[in-house]
């Protein structure tokens, strides 16, 4: 059985927290363990009726990269994971989502992080904004879901949240068998 026998704050930042425990493994060892204490997130799987999926594809700093990713973001304080999709979606990609369908949960790196992911199915797309972050910096890609999948197994996609989403909105998905047999 784990035991913590002491946690501290370690840092507190305007997106999370970084704390480190003292645990007491089954063994009997003790060990300190630092975890990022997160508040939960969304990924939004936008999908048109042409097919095509709508990314942004924006500059990562612990990355040095610009990555291709589904529209995401945190949950504000006391904000619902729906009403989070509900605002990301706007804030991101510039639309609105007529249904937005609950398709999967999981944690995002839960080896250090606290943090949960919602991932939702928007269909039913209409133009509709709202101001953005102020640091962030994105530009919406729209592409068709066949080209999706094989960026996908290209590995050409690089981000787990985005290929996550992709995994758990498959199901929902009408995607043609041609070529991908």
């Amino acid at each position: 059985m784990f035991e913590t026998i002491q946690s501290e704050t370690k840092y507190h930042g305007k997106a999370f927290s970084v704390r480190e425990d003292q645990v007491r493994m089954p063994h009997g060892g003790i060990s300190n363990l630092d975890i990022v204490e997160h508040v939960g997130a969304v990924t939004i799987f936008p999908i048109d009726e042409d097919g095509n999926v709508w990314f942004v594809r924006q500059y990562r700093h612990a990355t040095g990269e610009e990555l291709l990713e589904l529209p995401a973001g945190t949950l504000d304080d006391g904000e619902s994971p729906l009403a989070c999709a509900r605002r990301e979606i706007q804030e991101e990609i510039d639309m609105a989502a007529g249904e937005l369908q609950k398709i999967g949960e999981f944690f995002l790196a839960p080896g250090y992080s606290t943090e949960y992911m919602y991932v939702y199915l928007a269909t039913d797309l209409t133009p509709s904004s709202l101001l953005g972050d102020d640091d962030e910096f994105l530009s919406v890609e729209r592409i068709h879901i066949t080209k999706v999948l094989e960026m996908a197994w290209e590995n050409n996609l690089q981000d787990a949240k985005t290929l996550a989403g992709l995994m758990l909105a498959l199901p929902y998905l009408d995607i043609p068998s041609d070529g991908f047999e």
